[in-house]
């Protein structure tokens, strides 16, 4: 025996030095670094995708109900697949499906942007006909009746190559979800069969943290390339007569997928080299750990590949029965499926609230929520790790640490509720009871009209046309128009271009800081419910407790989440688009019932979760 070891220590000594020659691709250490990057780039694609859903709304007129479908359509694919990867994981050449799957997520986040390349020049209400950009159209013309979208317009509006749109945005996003299925699983296996035992734990949380900043780089990523116009490949600086504080404004929204599938072929191709096998790990002083860690993997991996593809099947659903009997189990899923619907809300839909509700462009609000939510929530999930590990919490303590930590959120949660603006006063619009429409009835406005001004008496107009106005005054220096002879506004009669806005500003710093501490809070129970959940099933089905779990948060909260976060969303507009007779994206809200109905729903999401840790701590006493 130990002759064996001498043997052993002395083989390995000898192979030191020539590993210092070996190929990098033959280094775990950077396997870890590709894989990293890797995850960086993809993750950066979802989260640009959340961070350009409300640009992408505006610009095709789309419901909230149909970005929320959009937005949640990636995990269609990768639902259907993931259920694969337990049976192929020890079977197939993983780094070479990983780059496979990287290669695919690039084509997927092409596709993305190909409506761009697809469709004609972004044309919003009351713009001229001309591409000098007089807005004359847009005044009062006491000529006849309302006029409606030029036959030119509703041609291309019904023209194939616009109809496209919706259906290549979603396959963009069911290819992008095929594409992720093999790369975090595939790569967490590869590094844990080869990584010492020492080191295995690091390189997972580096990876544990590259995937928790992700999203956060993709919407720092939208702040950046919203701020750009979407159309400024196809026109000159002169043609550009909006700004990004304008409701018609719609930011490059492509351009970062261009960006992303760059990243993509770029961290991609390393995997083409990397070996199927690779030597394990060499830590001196855990050398005899990673040789019996190296012979356990070897006996996992023989034992899966003596079962068929229709024995693996016949078995999932008796393995999965038999994990979902575990009540403990159960209850912590169920909270951690409330807290992902939570989040599946705020990442897709929180910068569109902050927009609207505050009178915040859609860079700012983007920011605010890749560079202040996104981070607060990471902190919390460190944090709420490192005092598990200090602590060594049992499955009660952890529990409860879970209860109070929701408990908490709680009272972060509600608050928001009540900090908000109300909605501004919008001539015909709101207040309902209001009529201001008789003094532009002769005007001939458009039905389609959407060009917003604000009146010198506070009072907002869908249009210059709507307010009665007979004149207009370019602002040389700037893109602002101001408007004279509005019968429809009173005192002065004047307006100016844009929105009146919720006019409480101020009530944002409050709001951020609240829901900051409200994401920080909730994910700080992320690291201690994990952890109970691999405590609380037997060892042998672990990989797949945990795989269940990801399948019930896809099905339960990240698919139709944020569809209903969409749909109730759409419930408060109180004014659609309208373009050739067809409904589009929503021009006004009624952001009390914007603010009540969107906020309490997150709340009671919170409430779930801490229902079920609640029951969890007093059942595991």
């Amino acid at each position: 025996m130990g002759g064996t070891n001498v043997d052993r220590n002395s083989n390995l000594a000898e192979s030191r030095p020539h590993a210092r020659c070996q190929s990098p691709f033959k280094s775990i250490k950077f396997f870890v670094l590709c894989h990293s990057l890797l995850q960086l780039a993809q993750l950066l694609v979802s989260g640009y995708m959340k961070s350009s859903i409300s640009t992408i709304e505006r610009r095709y007129g789309l419901t909230s109900q149909k970005s929320g479908i959009l937005a949640s359509f990636n995990e269609v694919g990768n639902t259907v697949l993931i259920i694969f990867v337990s049976f192929f994981g020890s079977r197939v050449h993983r780094p070479r499906f990983i780059g496979g799957g990287a290669l695919l997520a690039c084509l997927a986040s092409l596709l993305m942007a190909m409506p761009h390349f697809m469709s004609e020049p972004y044309s919003y209400t009351d713009i001229s006909n001309t591409a000098s950009g007089d807005n004359s159209s847009s005044l009062c013309q006491p000529s006849g009746p309302a006029s409606t979208s030029s036959s030119q317009n509703c041609k291309e509006q019904s023209s194939t190559a616009q109809q496209m749109v919706y259906p290549v945005l979603l396959l963009g996003q069911l290819l992008l979800g095929i594409g992720a299925v093999p790369i975090q699983p595939f790569g967490i296996s590869y590094i844990d069969d080869y990584a010492s035992e020492k080191n295995s734990p690091l390189y997972l949380g580096i990876l544990l943290a590259v995937t928790s900043i992700g999203p956060a780089f993709g919407f720092v990523t939208g702040s950046l390339m919203l701020r750009f116009y979407v159309d400024f490949d196809k026109l000159s600086e002169d043609e550009i007569n909006l700004d990004a504080k304008d409701l018609r404004w719609v930011g490059a929204w492509w351009l970062g997928f261009l960006v992303a599938s760059c990243l993509l072929i770029l961290t991609a191709l390393p995997y083409f080299f990397f070996p199927r096998e690779m030597p394990k790990e060499y830590v001196q002083s855990g050398a005899d750990d990673d040789q019996s860690s190296s012979d356990r993997n070897q006996q996992e991996t023989s034992q899966l590949q003596d079962l068929s593809l229709l024995q693996f099947l016949k078995s999932f659903p008796r393995i999965v029965l038999r994990t979902l009997q575990s009540p403990v189990y159960i209850l912590v899923v169920l909270a951690q499926v409330n807290l992902a619907a939570l989040l599946s809300g705020l990442a897709t839909f929180m910068s569109k609230f902050i927009e609207k509700q505050f009178t915040q462009t859609v860079p700012f609000s983007t920011m605010m929520i890749g560079g202040v939510g996104i981070p607060m929530a990471v902190m919390g999930i460190v944090l709420g790790g490192a005092l598990m590990r200090r602590l060594r919490l049992s499955v009660r303590a952890a529990s409860k640490l879970c209860t109070a930590a929701i408990f908490i959120c709680m009272f972060t949660a509600v608050p928001l509720l009540f900090i908000g603006c109300p909605t501004q006063k919008v001539a015909g619009i709101f207040p309902p009871s209001e009529n201001n429409s008789s003094c532009s009835s002769g005007c001939g406005c458009s039905t389609e009209a959407f060009n917003p001004v604000c009146g010198s008496d506070g009072v907002e107009f869908r249009s210059p046309c709507h307010a009665g106005c007979f004149s207009m005054q370019a602002n040389a220096s700037s893109k602002h128009i101001n408007y004279t002879e509005c019968r429809c506004v009173g005192g002065s009669g004047f307006a100016r271009s844009g929105t009146c806005g919720s006019g409480c500003a101020d009530r944002l710093m409050p709001f951020m800081v609240l829901l900051g501490l409200t994401g920080f809070i909730a994910s700080f129970s992320q690291t201690p419910s994990y952890m109970i959940i691999l405590r609380t099933v037997p060892a042998e089905d672990k990989s797949f407790a945990v795989g269940v779990q990801y399948m019930l948060f896809r099905v339960l909260a990240f698919m139709p989440g944020p569809v209903l976060y969409g749909s109730v969303i759409d419930t408060t507009c109180i004014l659609w688009g309208d373009k050739c007779g067809k409904k589009t994206s929503c021009h006004y809200y009624n952001l009390d019932n914007f603010r009540h109905r969107f906020l309490g729903l997150i709340v009671t999401f919170v409430f779930g979760g801490l229902i079920c840790f609640l029951v969890t701590a007093v059942s595991s006493t």
